[in-house]
């Protein structure tokens, strides 16, 4: 196409890059010869591969044993959350980058990497969790319904490994879904 340029984005895929010739006189951009980059959603570019799927293989490779993760550091605060519910065994809170009007997130508070790698005696607390989700999920007043998801090890786009459950809600979702 006259006046875009391509390149590839750290997945692999390509990204448009809009001339300068193609927009205003005081347009400006930090790469040379170009305005802006195309953007999905604000600081997000338009990407072919879903960036969770390249955070999930960066993760897959970094995390072979139970480690710190970032939600380590949202449980004991040491980075700011928007923390919507909070208990002796869980936590929930506002989904950094969401993928609907209503996206947040429930994370026990021990971190168990993966659902596949949840103990028989977990059991309670996988439930606690669930009906945590239910419950904000009734705060957040998604009353038409909502989306409920867990990702588990590399082929399921897992880019934290900390168990947690996605809440998502405030339209209608496709399907299906990957």
């Amino acid at each position: 196409m006259k006046g875009l340029r391509f390149l590839n984005c750290q997945c692999s895929c390509r990204i448009t890059r809009v001339t300068k010739e193609r927009m205003s006189a005081n347009a400006s951009s930090s790469i040379p010869g170009t305005a802006a980059v195309v953007f999905s959603k604000p600081g997000r570019p338009l990407c072919t591969k879903s960036d969770e799927v390249r955070l999930a293989e960066e993760a897959s490779k970094k995390y072979g044993s139970p480690a710190p993760t970032i939600f380590s550091k949202v449980i004991d605060k040491s980075i700011p959350a928007d923390i919507i519910y909070e208990d002796e065994k869980c936590l929930a809170f506002r989904d950094i980058s969401p993928q609907a009007p209503v996206h947040f997130l429930v994370i026990p508070r021990i971190p168990i990497p993966r659902i596949s790698e949840a103990k028989d005696d977990d059991a309670e607390l996988l439930g606690h969790l669930l009906v945590v989700a239910k419950n904000v999920a009734k705060q957040e007043s998604l009353t038409e319904g909502y989306r409920v998801v867990i990702n588990d090890g590399k082929h399921g786009a897992q880019s934290v490994y900390h168990l947690h459950i996605h809440v998502l809600g405030g339209r209608q979702m496709k399907w299906p879904p990957g």
